[in-house]
């Protein structure tokens, strides 16, 4: 079928989709449009795909790679986002799509959501675990400081050391803390004191600031070198509210450079007080152990008896026993006699002279028997002295020798001589006698 106007123009498809390319790009060669990320892809070419959509329309997007570098968090599906870009058209497809040219996360700044898919991502990696954190001297000697020479960071860190705790030793590295280049330079200063400087912790700081001025502490790179350190690193970052990468990352995180120093050195004053108490306390331990054990000596000196002192008891409670024995043969001769008396009244009221002489010779005869049974156990008593004096003298030394035993001691140190194997041939050796004392030298020993 031919058509009816032969002057109307036929296009081809190429020549149809190059006039629509050619009335969309100048049309519309800058906009603004906001929408949802769906489809995102970002293949090894650097370039991200994407359809941006809302509640009735949907449209193709790409950012290339030259553009896609300079955002700083990677964009996903279901983000609400606002674009700036040009109209443009795929000629293979016949597709139009928006070349991006910046993109940015609707209610949160994009710094804002780079910092949380990094502080996410090295979560997961378990990079902040607690039980990765190293623990800080009690009092470090040399501190590193990796900060700007010339910050009030600085100056308000030194002044609360200098106040705390004179004296102490303190290595500023300097770097810059702002700018593209400044988190590649705080890595090379960590790698730098773990290399080559003898400190006892690190401490990352810089004051206050925007996100975009505290985002050098912000980078991946700087958190895996912090984790790497062999040295504990305290990140005190900004002020309180503050917070960055480096912050979780490190072993401490300090709200303030000020409060990083207070965190770091105990006041001396502080510390002299605690030393003294315990110096009390130590004493009074030790004396108060002194006394139990001079209590316990005591206890075991009183319950050492002495041979001779218990042989001295033993005289003292025989003499003790006698003259009790006294004291009672006393009393029943005094009693006795005392009856006897009454009796001699009552036989001389009656004058019954044979019975008075019977009784006499009688009276005589008790007495007698009373003076013997006396003497007898005086003499029972006097024998068992006697026995137990033998008895302490057969167990001195004396004795021993009295029996033919002899003592031999070394020269000239005088130890005794307990066993042969103690003396050597030619040793001169002194030998104590019952009576008198040898001094000889050894000849043989067996």
């Amino acid at each position: 079928m031919q058509p009816e106007n032969f002057h109307t123009k036929i296009y081809s498809v190429s020549q149809l989709t190059e006039e629509i390319q050619g009335i969309l790009e100048d049309r519309f060669p800058f906009i603004w449009i906001e929408g949802e990320i769906s489809n995102f892809s970002a293949p090894a070419s650097g370039h991200y795909y994407m359809v941006l959509k809302d509640k009735k329309s949907q449209i193709r997007a790409v950012m290339f790679r030259m553009q896609a570098r300079y955002i700083r968090y990677v964009p996903e599906n279901g983000m609400k986002v606002i674009a700036q870009g040009r109209i443009g058209v795929y000629p293979p497809r016949g597709e139009y799509q928006v070349i991006l040219d910046y993109l940015e996360p609707l209610g949160v700044g994009a710094l804002a959501m780079a910092f949380e898919q990094l502080k996410r991502r090295l979560a997961e990696q378990g990079l902040f675990d607690e039980a990765l954190k190293r623990p800080l001297p009690f009092l470090p000697q040399r501190i590193a400081v990796i900060t700007s020479p010339t910050g009030a960071a600085v100056k308000d860190f030194l002044k609360v050391i200098g106040r705390r705790f004179e004296n102490l030793d303190i290595i500023v590295v300097p770097v810059r803390v702002q700018g593209e280049e400044a988190s590649s330079d705080i890595v090379k200063a960590l790698e730098l004191v773990n290399r080559q400087l003898d400190v006892d912790v690190i401490v990352l700081t810089r004051g206050g600031g925007s996100l975009e001025d505290l985002w050098p502490f912000n980078q991946e790179e700087l958190a895996l070198c912090i984790r790497k350190s062999r040295i504990p690193v305290v990140s005190a970052v900004g002020h309180e509210i503050d917070l960055t990468i480096s912050d979780l990352a490190a072993d401490l995180r300090a709200p303030t450079p000020s409060a990083a120093a207070e965190m770091l050195v105990s006041e001396k004053k502080i510390l002299r007080n605690r030393i003294d108490e315990a110096a009390a306390r130590l004493e009074n331990g030790i004396k108060h152990r002194l006394k139990g054990l001079g209590m316990e000596v005591e206890a075991f000196r009183k319950a050492i008896k002495d041979p001779g002192k218990g042989l001295q008891e033993e005289m003292i409670h025989l003499d003790d026993m006698v003259f009790r024995l006294q004291r009672s043969v006393r009393r029943f001769i005094d009693k006795t006699a005392r009856g006897l008396e009454g009796e001699k009244r009552g036989l001389i009221g009656n004058s019954p002279s044979a019975f008075l002489t019977s009784l006499r010779q009688d009276l005589k005869f008790k007495e007698r028997s009373l003076e013997e049974q006396m003497l007898r156990v005086l003499h029972e008593k006097r024998t068992g002295i006697s026995h137990l004096e033998r008895r302490a003298g057969d167990l001195g030394p004396l004795s021993v020798l009295n029996r033919g035993y002899s003592i031999t001691m070394k020269l000239p140190e005088m130890g005794l001589v307990r066993d042969s194997a103690d003396t050597s041939r030619g040793d001169r050796v002194k030998v104590m006698l019952s009576k008198g004392e040898l001094e000889c030298i050894v000849e043989k020993s067996d």
